[in-house]
C-alpha cells in the first residue's frame, strides 16, 4: 500500500503518494538522506510548497565530507508569490522594479554596475476592503555575496583570511545582478505584508549571501519557528552567536549594537574576531538593515579591534625573535 503524504494546506496543493515522493526523492531530493528528506517534506508541506514546480528545492553543500555536510532548504520566488496568492489579499505590482545605479558605488570587484538598492512594491488587500502598498528595499552591499580571498602567512604557514572582497560570480549575481537585488527586495516586501505565512523562508538569492548557505535543516526550522512567534507577539530580535560552543541566540535590536560592540572590544584575538564577523555574517547584514547608524558604529569598531589585535600580535611576534 502506498504511503500518503500531505503537500501543502487545506485548499492548496494535492496530496502526493508513494509514487509521487519517490519521483521527489530521486530527482529534486536525489542527495539528502532520509532524515534529511523527510525534513524537506515536512517543510514543503509546512509552507504548502510543491518541489515538482520547483518552489522550493534543496541544496548539500560538502556532501563527501559528514563533518562539514550542510543542507540548506531554498524557496523560489514563485514558491513565495504562490503562498502569497493562496491568502487571496495579493496581487504584484504593475510596474517594473526600482534599481537605483551610483557610479560612485562601482568597483569592479565587489560591484561592477554600482548598484545601491531596489525597491519592489507588492499589494495587499486590508480589511477596509481597499488595496495598500507593501514596499521593501534590499541594499546591495548587505546582500550580494562577496567572498574574502585567503592568503597564506608565510611566517606561520597557515591559510588566513585577508580582508579582500571580491563578488562570487560562479551564480546569477554576477549575469544578472539587477534581477537578483530585485528578487531580494520582492521576499523582503512579500515576508512583510505576509510574515506569518513566510517568516524562516529564504530565496535562493539571500541564501547566496556570505554566511546563509550553512543553515542547517534544524537550524531553518528553528529559524522559521522564532519569526513565527515574533511576528505573532510583535516582537523583533537578530540571532547572532558569541560563542563557538553556545550557538545562535535570538538578541533584541534594541541591545543588539552593545551586545556586539562589549564582544568585539574584549575580543582576545584576531582569529576569534574573524571567526565571529563571518559567522555572524547574516546577522550583521539584517542588523544593517534594520539600524543602519548603529550598525555602522559596529562595522568601524570591528576594523579599529583588527587594526589593534593585529598591531598587538605583530609586536609579541618581534618580541618573541
Amino acid at each position: 500500500m502506498n504511503q500518503i503524504a500531505t503537500i501543502g494546506r487545506p485548499g492548496g496543493l494535492p496530496t502526493l503518494n508513494g509514487n509521487q515522493l519517490g519521483l521527489v526523492r530521486r530527482t529534486v531530493a536525489a542527495d539528502l538522506t532520509n532524515d534529511e528528506f523527510d525534513m524537506f517534506i515536512v517543510i514543503a508541506n509546512r509552507a504548502g510548497l510543491d518541489p515538482f514546480k520547483k518552489q522550493i528545492h534543496a541544496v548539500v553543500y560538502n556532501k563527501k565530507n559528514p563533518d562539514k555536510r550542510k543542507v540548506s532548504f531554498i524557496t523560489g520566488i514563485d514558491g513565495y508569490r504562490a503562498i502569497a496568492a493562496r491568502s487571496g489579499t495579493y496581487r504584484p505590482d504593475e510596474d517594473p522594479p526600482r534599481v537605483v545605479i551610483s557610479d560612485d558605488l562601482k568597483n569592479p570587484d565587489t560591484n561592477p554596475l554600482g548598484i545601491d538598492y531596489a525597491d519592489v512594491t507588492v499589494w495587499q488587500y486590508g480589511a477596509d476592503k481597499a488595496w495598500h502598498k507593501v514596499t521593501a528595499r534590499a541594499y546591495w552591499e548587505e546582500y550580494a555575496p562577496l567572498k574574502e580571498e585567503w592568503h597564506e602567512n608565510r611566517e606561520t604557514g597557515r591559510r588566513e583570511p585577508s580582508g579582500i572582497f571580491r563578488l562570487d560570480t560562479s551564480g546569477n549575481w554576477g549575469r544578472m545582478p539587477r534581477l537578483m537585488i530585485a528578487k531580494v527586495a520582492e521576499a523582503n516586501a512579500l515576508r512583510k505584508g505576509w510574515p506569518e505565512d513566510l517568516g524562516g523562508l529564504y530565496v535562493d538569492a539571500e541564501m547566496d549571501r556570505a554566511g546563509m548557505i550553512d543553515i542547517t535543516p534544524s537550524a531553518v526550522v528553528e529559524n522559521d519557528e522564532r519569526e513565527r512567534r515574533m511576528a505573532l507577539i510583535g516582537g523583533d530580535g537578530i540571532l547572532v552567536a558569541f560563542d563557538e560552543t553556545e550557538g545562535l541566540k535570538s538578541v533584541p535590536i534594541g541591545q543588539f549594537a552593545d551586545r556586539c560592540l562589549a564582544f568585539i572590544r574584549s575580543c582576545p584575538n584576531s582569529g576569534t574576531l574573524a571567526w565571529w564577523q563571518s559567522f555572524n555574517r547574516a546577522g550583521l547584514q539584517q542588523f544593517w538593515g534594520k539600524s543602519k547608524a548603529d550598525a555602522l558604529e559596529v562595522k568601524k569598531a570591528i576594523e579599529a579591534r583588527a587594526d589593534e589585535l593585529a598591531q598587538a600580535e605583530a609586536n609579541q611576534e618581534a618580541e618573541a625573535q
